[in-house]
């Protein structure tokens, strides 16, 4: 199989990230997009993170009904904070016979050469890129890199938690099954 790895936060989920899957699937020909819920992302500052378990369930369902859209909780095993790089070797040892592209949004692949191992994964992945606001991404990419064009969602994470903190309303960026959860999570951030 052909497996998208979309890692992330998803603190919290939002129409975005779904609709970043949704075209991930036909772009990139793949099988899967797995949502790899980080519990610790290590350029991220973890007092602003909602409890990982807690993250992962809003993202199974808002994921539920999404064929190929698949949430994974695979990180929460392996040594913290989450290096992508040990994910990947992770994955390929546990799943040898599938191929896993690299899904990341155009401010990740900006701040790409800080990441662990990022030479190591560039020659040995394949990298789905998606644009990002306020991220451009500029002149000839490396071979194995695809720019894939995605329907731009205005919404941030960090955007509906200020939203919800200020008791406005994120309906319109979330999907409706767990927007009550998203709004009882952070409210009192």
């Amino acid at each position: 199989m052909k497996i998208g790895i979309f890692g992330g936060s998803f603190n919290p989920i939002h129409n975005g990230h779904i609709a970043i899957g949704r075209t991930m699937l036909r772009a990139m020909a793949l099988d899967e997009v797995w949502y790899m819920v980080s519990p610790c992302n290590p350029l991220k500052r973890a007092a602003d993170l909602l409890d990982e378990k807690e993250r992962l369930r809003m993202v199974r369902k808002a994921l539920e009904g999404e064929e190929r859209l698949v949430a994974s909780d695979y990180e929460f095993t392996l040594p913290r904070p989450s290096y992508t790089w040990n994910t990947l070797r992770k994955l390929h040892s546990d799943y040898p016979e599938n191929e896993f592209v690299l899904i990341i949004g155009g401010d990740n692949w900006t701040a790409f050469p800080r990441w662990a191992h990022h030479e190591d994964i560039l020659a040995t992945h394949r990298i789905a890129v998606f644009p990002r606001e306020g991220a451009e991404v500029r002149g000839d990419q490396p071979r194995n890199v695809t720019m894939v064009r995605v329907p731009m969602v205005n919404v941030t994470s960090t955007m509906l938690r200020a939203m919800v903190r200020a008791g406005q309303d994120i309906t319109p960026f979330v999907p409706a099954c767990v927007a009550a959860d998203i709004v009882r999570n952070y409210a009192r951030g």
